[in-house]
């Protein structure tokens, strides 16, 4: 329950809210300014700093006559979706709901400067607590979203949006006897899932296109995989509707559609899975209309990963180690990036490929055989 004198309620999923009065619409509608926290301290302390942002000139105030930022960012929403994939649609109206309608909602483009986008930016980083690459991907839109408004307001030409600099961090990998270990417990008393999340160590899918494979997708005679599709939970556009929905879409990009060739191993525990089945069922669930979403593979390795004695296992780690194992036993780059589904190999040696210390030890050890 708030206080007296505060708009600070605990919501039902547990969060406390914290909202005030930030402007007033051209047609007379009062906008809030909402923060939320996991404690009622958390969520008033974030509601200050917003305040105090405001009134000290760091963030302009709204503009009645002139249509709102808001107002440009649904614009450009309507003018994209028929543009862009379902899904990607779909982030790009959780974003501008979630974090730029929230913040510059209610302000007019004719007032919003360069510090303004400024005080977004940290607000993002620093109380939202945002990855570098979640804030760059905010930016990126709100960036857009002023490029439109500009045609109509000459002062949104003069904005400039900085996008911030991503630290690169190491991805983490399993260790070879972290992956053998892991390995050995999805083998044992094999389900759907267990099998969905051992073949993507073997091949270096992403938690999507595993989820989408249906058995047409095997083929024992050649020993390939061919990913076609990527399934996805998204927000659901439609009124009316559930607020979420899984869809069917292509591949993340064009290189990300792709023949990848299996190993014995790999083709030996499809062959389980796929002679008898009806090729147009899922490859996991061996069904026509039954098939297991990417969240629950999400949840499950997190379960098998603990019982497995291995902390904070994400999926994307498979992607990673799958990746590292292959540049460890001499995978040429090229193919490499080919099979991961990259647009070129940078990409594969930037993001995916981490040697382990050992490697790096062998590597070092070849200069002796030249006498250094």
């Amino acid at each position: 329950m708030s206080k007296k004198g505060e708009n600070i309620y605990r919501r039902k999923d547990g969060r406390w809210e914290a909202r005030c009065k930030k402007g007033v619409t051209a047609e007379g509608r009062i906008l809030y300014l909402y923060c939320y926290g996991k404690t009622y301290r958390e969520a008033k302390e974030k509601l200050e700093l917003r305040k105090k942002q405001i009134y000290t000139g760091q963030q302009s105030r709204p503009s009645s006559p002139s249509r709102s930022l808001g107002a440009y960012c649904d614009e450009w929403l309507f003018h994209n979706r028929g543009r862009r994939k379902e899904s990607t649609a779909a982030k790009y109206t959780l974003v501008i709901e979630k974090h730029i309608k929230l913040f510059f909602g209610g302000y007019c483009p004719d007032y919003l400067t360069t510090k303004d986008v400024d005080a977004f930016t940290a607000e993002l980083t620093e109380v939202k607590g945002l990855s570098p690459k979640t804030v760059r991907d905010i930016l990126v839109i709100l960036r857009a979203v002023l490029a439109y408004a500009s045609r109509f307001v000459d002062s949104a030409k003069k904005i400039e949006v900085s996008l911030p600099r991503g630290s690169s961090k190491e991805m983490r990998i399993l260790s070879f006897e972290g992956q053998k270990r892991f390995a050995e417990y999805l083998a044992t008393d094999m389900d759907a899932c267990k099998f969905g999340i051992l073949f993507a160590l073997m091949t270096g899918l992403r938690i999507g296109e595993v989820c989408a494979l249906k058995i047409s997708d095997i083929s024992l005679e050649n020993s390939t995989v061919t990913v076609r599709k990527t399934m996805q939970r998204i927000k659901n556009l439609s009124e009316g509707g559930p607020k979420t929905k899984i869809v069917f879409s292509s591949p993340k990009s064009d290189s990300s559609a792709r023949v990848i060739p299996l190993t014995n191993a790999a083709a030996a525990l499809c062959r389980e899975r796929v002679e008898g089945v009806n090729p147009r069922s899922f490859l996991l669930t061996g069904s026509e209309v039954r098939f297991i979403e990417p969240r629950v593979l999400q949840y499950r390795i997190k379960k098998y990963s603990r019982e497995c004695g291995i902390e904070d296992l994400h999926f994307h780690v498979l992607r990673h180690t799958f990746a590292t194992r292959c540049v460890e036993v001499g995978f040429e780059i090229k193919s490499l990036s080919e099979i991961l589904g990259h647009s070129t190999p940078r990409i594969t040696l930037e993001r995916y490929v981490h040697s382990s210390l050992e490697f790096k030890r062998q590597n070092m050890a070849k200069l002796e055989s030249m006498g250094m």
